[in-house]
């Protein structure tokens, strides 16, 4: 079986938001590593070279393939976020509608920024991702 290339490493959570040529991006991956940090009670840490997770899990798959992973985190890629929250799509489909402008992927939650989403909507998100 392959082994999965997104593990996490001491890379500095904070050189890598720095890094972020837009400095908007930049205040706004800042605030949501305060978002994530709170809701759950652990501090970021760089996974690869592009997420930043928070909190420790693993994964169980049917197969029986254990996977240490996030409990969630978030990407700030150059077109959007990437925020990897469980059952934020699937399971929270009334407040993904009062959340303002985004877009949804098979696990994932994209925003462009967020003066353009209600954070209060996010925040209730984040919490809601963090009941298993």
């Amino acid at each position: 079986m392959a082994e999965l290339k997104t593990k996490k490493t001491e890379n500095s959570v904070s050189a890598f938001i720095k890094k972020v040529a837009d400095a908007q991006k930049q205040k706004d991956a800042f605030a949501i590593v305060e978002l994530m940090e709170r809701a759950t009670k652990a501090k970021g840490k760089m996974w690869g070279s592009a997420i930043i997770g928070f909190g420790d899990r693993v994964l169980k798959y049917n197969s029986g393939r254990e996977l240490d992973w996030f409990v969630m985190g978030f990407s700030p890629r150059k077109q959007n976020f990437a925020l990897y929250i469980s059952g934020a799509v699937e399971k929270q489909k009334e407040l993904l509608k009062k959340l303002g402008k985004h877009k949804t992927g098979k696990g994932c939650l994209y925003i462009n920024k967020l003066q353009e989403i209600d954070v209060a909507v996010l925040k209730e998100i984040i919490k809601r991702g963090l009941v298993k």
